[in-house]
């Protein structure tokens, strides 16, 4: 008597075909990876498209049919059906957040952070409930750009799940890799190690609820900016440069990682940064020492909104390294920022009456 075993099993089924499509229920992978024997008792499942499927009761008798002709009579077989069940919906990751934008630019030394950490600043200053993450896993400056360098990290239990608390200052929730690691030491950490570490201060913080979340992305195109939009549905994204050509250059790649159809994030406008320097004493002068306006005909050129021109103003890089963001101040580069805020609420506007609401990224399916 022939001993029994799964592939004398699947050649069997090899022979039954499924009405549907007229190809063998093995080919289009029908059978379920749960084939068992015992002695001369064989059970398996086969998968169908839906319950309803008309064919199952058929097809399920064939499949035995098949088994006890080209196996043996003799062969006890239980074959069981199996159907697709809905995947329970999952929550969003940040269900209290109404805009998520992402700071964004081509590549470094442009002023993103300076700009990320100043927006949020402004935008707590007009009244609405800020969040600001620092996605830069890899550079993290916001910590110090808000004087939370030294800042602890503490958890509370919110819903029966222990959650980390971010910090808060000047009305800004802030959060960053930055606080879990050595400020003087460099994080050297594989792409995978550092999207499941994005993913905890995104997925296991208590944000609460917030009118706009804002994420300070590293410069480039990488893995953080595709677990970014896997992760969240982003609102849209703002994007920075300064007005010298290698910038645009790279600015415009950016831009196109976004805008493009895998992605699909809408861009809300172009910050120029550094656009010109003034002297703190003399403010109507201007030094165009980057170039001039490469950001306002880049923006004119891709039909995107030029959202500010920051100027270069020491007293923007003193508030930086000291911990308070120059939009707190009342002066030139403090009303630039403030602008900036304006700009922005505007643009989330406007994107929100005009599209629908943006959608995780599905990198697999496209």
């Amino acid at each position: 008597m022939e001993r029994l075993y799964p592939q004398l099993i699947l050649d069997a089924l090899k022979t039954v075909r499924y009405p549907g499509t007229g190809k063998s229920i093995v080919e289009t992978e029908m059978v379920a990876d749960d084939i068992r024997i015992d002695g001369r008792s064989v059970s398996f499942s086969i998968m169908f498209p839906k319950p309803t499927d008309p064919f199952a009761r058929s097809l399920m008798k064939a499949a035995e049919a098949a088994i006890h002709q080209y196996v043996g009579q003799d062969v006890e077989v239980t074959v069981n059906a199996l159907y697709p069940t809905a995947a329970p919906e999952k929550k969003p990751a940040l269900p209290g957040v109404r805009n998520i934008v992402g700071v964004s630019s081509g590549k470094g030394g442009v002023g993103k952070s300076t700009v990320a950490s100043n927006l949020a600043v402004a935008l707590a200053r007009e009244g609405y409930k800020v969040g600001l993450l620092d996605a830069d896993i890899f550079g993290p400056s916001v910590p110090k750009m808000f004087g939370l360098e030294d800042e602890p990290v503490y958890m509370h239990e919110v819903d029966g799940r222990q959650l980390i608390i971010p910090a808060e200052r000047y009305g800004v929730k802030v959060l960053s890799i930055g606080f879990l690691v050595d400020k003087n030491a460099p994080v050297l950490w594989r792409g995978s190690m550092a999207s499941n570490a994005l993913r905890q201060l995104i997925e296991e913080a208590d944000w609460g609820e917030l009118d706009y979340f804002l994420i300070d992305m590293p410069p480039g195109t990488s893995d953080i900016h595709l677990t970014l939009v896997q992760t969240l549905a982003m609102t849209g994204v703002v994007v920075v440069s300064t007005p010298q050509q290698v910038a645009l250059a790279d600015a415009r790649k950016g831009i196109a990682m976004f805008t493009g159809e895998k992605i699909n994030v809408p861009v809300l406008g172009l910050v120029e940064n550094m656009a010109w320097f003034t002297p703190e004493k003399h403010p109507d002068e201007k030094y165009y020492i980057f170039g001039r306006e490469g950001a306002v005909r880049l923006a004119e050129e891709l039909h995107i909104k030029l959202l500010a021109q920051i100027p270069i103003v020491g007293s923007i890089c003193d508030g930086g390294d000291g911990g308070e963001p120059i939009a707190l101040k009342d002066s030139i580069a403090g009303h630039a920022f403030m602008h900036l805020a304006h700009e922005v609420i505007e643009a989330v506007d406007e994107r929100n009456e005009a599209l629908p609401p943006t959608q995780k990224v599905d990198v697999k399916k496209r």
